[in-house]
This record gives C-alpha cells, sequence and structure tokens, in this order.
C-alpha cells in the first residue's frame, strides 16, 4: 500500500503569511476533504495534540502522530510515496528536508519562494504571499488547495471522525464565542441578547457548550437545527456535521467557503470600504460587525429554516 504524509499541525493558517503557536484547529478540520484522494493509501497525520481529538476515528486516517509526542527522527527512516506539507515554521521546514519521499506538495524551504513541487506556481502560494492577493480571491479553499496538491475539487466534504452522541433538542445554535487570535471576529454581546430576544417566541434556542472538550463541543453543535456563528471552528464543525449553518462575516471574506448547500453568510451593511480586510486588530471606534444587526440576522435564519436546502436536519 502507498503511503502518505499530511503535515498540518494548525501552526500556519495555510492561505496567510503568518506563523504561529496557537492552533488553529478550524484549519485542521477544513483540510481533511483531502483525505477523499487518498482513500487507497496508508495516511500518516502529523498534528498539534490541541487537535487531535478532530482526527480520532477517521476512517481515512490510519495514523495520527502528535506532534508533542512522536519522535520526528523516526519519521526519517521511513520511506513515503508522498509528502503533503501544509505548515511554515522553521522547524517543520527543516524537518521536510530530511524526509524520503517520491512525491512533495507544500511548503519546504521558505513560505515565499523554492516550495515543493507544486505549490511554486499554485493560487495557495500566490494568496499566501501577501494579503492584498488574498483579498482578490474568488474561489473557496477546497479549490484552492485541491489545485495546490495536483487535484480537481469536486464538491469533496470536511471528514469528521468523532459520531456525535447527541439529537437535535434545539432549533437554534448560538455559537458566539472566537478564537483569541480574531476578536475582531465577534459579534457584540448585546445583538446576541437581542437576537435571542426576537427569536424566542417562535424557536428553541441553545447557547454554546462545550468550551473545554471538543467531542463535548461538537455533541452540543449536533443538538442544534442551526448554527448561528462568527468564522469560527463552529462554522466548520457545523458544515462537517451537515447542519444549517449562518455564518457572520467581517474582517474574513465567505468567499473562501463552500458552505456545501447547508447554508449562507451574512456580511456588514457598512459604510467600510475594508471589509474583508484580513486584520486581527481594527482601528475604527465601531467595527465591522456591530453593522450587522440581529433584525437582519432574525431574517435570515427564518429563510434558512424555511428553505432547509439538502440538511434535512430541521
Amino acid at each position: 500500500m502507498r503511503k502518505l504524509l499530511i503535515i498540518k499541525l494548525g501552526y500556519s493558517e495555510t492561505l496567510e503569511n503568518s506563523i504561529g503557536r496557537t492552533v488553529n484547529l478550524g484549519d485542521v478540520l477544513r483540510t481533511t476533504f483531502i483525505l477523499h484522494y487518498f482513500k487507497d493509501y496508508y495516511v500518516s497525520w502529523l498534528v498539534d495534540e490541541k487537535a487531535v481529538p478532530l482526527l480520532e476515528g477517521n476512517e481515512f486516517i490510519d495514523r495520527i502522530l502528535s506532534y508533542q509526542e512522536c519522535d520526528l527522527n523516526d519519521l526519517f527512516n521511513e520511506n513515503f510515496d508522498i509528502v503533503v506539507n501544509f505548515e511554515k515554521t522553521d522547524e517543520i521546514l527543516s524537518f521536510c528536508r530530511s524526509l524520503k519521499t517520491d512525491e512533495f506538495y507544500g511548503f519546504k524551504d521558505n513560505c515565499s519562494n523554492k516550495n515543493g513541487t507544486l505549490f511554486k506556481s499554485t493560487q495557495l502560494l500566490f494568496m499566501s504571499e501577501h494579503v492584498e492577493n488574498r483579498k482578490k480571491n474568488r474561489d473557496c479553499w477546497q479549490k484552492i488547495l485541491a489545485e495546490a496538491i495536483g487535484k480537481e475539487w469536486k464538491g469533496e466534504g470536511y471528514i469528521l471522525g468523532y459520531k456525535p452522541k447527541t439529537e437535535k433538542n434545539y432549533d437554534i445554535g448560538f455559537n458566539w464565542t472566537t478564537g483569541k487570535r480574531w476578536t475582531n471576529k465577534s459579534w457584540p454581546n448585546n445583538y446576541w441578547k437581542d437576537l435571542e430576544l426576537l427569536l424566542k417566541e417562535q424557536y428553541s434556542i441553545s447557547w454554546q457548550q462545550g468550551f473545554d472538550n471538543l467531542n463535548e463541543y461538537i455533541d452540543w453543535i449536533n443538538s442544534c437545527g442551526l448554527i448561528v456563528t462568527a468564522d469560527t471552528l463552529g462554522l466548520h464543525i457545523g458544515l462537517a456535521l451537515k447542519k444549517r449553518v449562518l455564518g457572520l462575516f467581517g474582517p474574513t471574506s465567505p468567499v473562501e467557503f463552500s458552505f456545501y448547500e447547508c447554508g449562507t453568510y451574512i456580511l456588514p451593511d457598512s459604510p467600510y470600504e475594508c471589509i474583508s480586510c484580513f486584520n486581527t486588530t481594527c482601528n475604527k471606534t465601531k467595527y465591522c460587525m456591530e453593522y450587522i444587526y440581529p433584525s437582519k440576522v432574525k431574517e435570515m435564519i427564518e429563510h434558512e429554516l424555511k428553505e432547509n436546502i439538502s440538511s434535512g436536519k430541521i
């Protein structure tokens, strides 16, 4: 059986020219769609320990390697048919140079040039080099990543290994928190409360649960018919579970998402020209997310619940 090594720890957001140590769990989950292309391979996935629960139980991953626990030197003795690297840290780039592989796709020597087999001339590399390039993009993440590894995206979805233990108990879930890095993705707390007042007479509502346990978080999302969320992990989990999803976008772009006919998004009704700026901080007195009003969200929720296209969950 042919062997594949995927390196996606979650440190580097694939379409950004940035490197950190905060694990982007959503970036890990949204990368799982590439497993559809390697169903006949023995697949190893190197990932940060915090993201392991997102991969556990995945039928297309044969070996999950926790970055904190595995000995990278052991991998130097293995022969891989294909290595795919989506990370840009110096340690991982150095590690990749020593791997034995017939084919290599990804970041290899640095994140701007001299990369692996196909990243040299791809849209992925072009977008990750400068944020202005990313702002011009009109293709979704899956199409861009598939192209970077020599594949064609034909609607393949995320693959979540964990099987939720819950049934649907609520009409609507409020996935109200955001990650520490992108605090400007947050929708104001008072808007969430106003939205609840607008909806509670007609729908059952649940506020986000499972803050300290990924599986409990997934169980909570599965218990809701529709998820209202900013551009966060919850959005990706909702799509993986084929839930109705309503995404609230401001500093990031919904263009990069395929909603798989399971939902839609709202952009701010804002006077600003900088929407989808891809900046993690904002110097405006009033953030763009404050221009997404609860009345508009209510209107979109009612439309989504009425349409109920393809998810069959509500």
